[in-house]
């Protein structure tokens, strides 16, 4: 009996197998035109020797420094009383203004680029 059964269960894992390895077959569901051609590079070898650059000009260390400046200069202006509250938060949220939408000018210039 013990031998029937194994017997059996080899057989039913030989009929098995076709359906295990037709799963397993690489079938690709992509076409030519769903594939992105930026993307399939694989006849060219990568140039790991280029110069990379920024997509936008950086901002500079003078830039940094003066907005800094800026900053503190209001700041200091505020804690003296040279200027009022209305003021200070006028000039911030100016600031302000420029960091949230400056962003968006960027992205916006990098995809007219592209």
């Amino acid at each position: 009996m013990a031998f029937e059964i194994r017997r059996l269960s080899a057989v039913l894992l030989m009929a098995a197998m076709p359906a295990v390895f037709a799963s397993c077959a690489a079938t690709s569901t992509q076409t030519a035109s769903t594939v992105n051609a930026g993307a399939n590079r694989s006849d060219a070898y990568p140039d790991i020797t280029a110069i990379v650059s920024a997509e936008t000009q950086q901002m500079g260390d003078e830039e940094a420094s003066a907005i800094s400046a800026r900053l503190t200069s209001l700041s200091n202006r505020r804690s003296s009383g040279a200027i009022s509250e209305a003021e200070y938060r006028r000039q911030l949220a100016e600031l302000q203004a420029l960091r949230d939408g400056h962003g968006q000018q960027t992205l916006s210039q990098i995809q007219k680029t592209n």
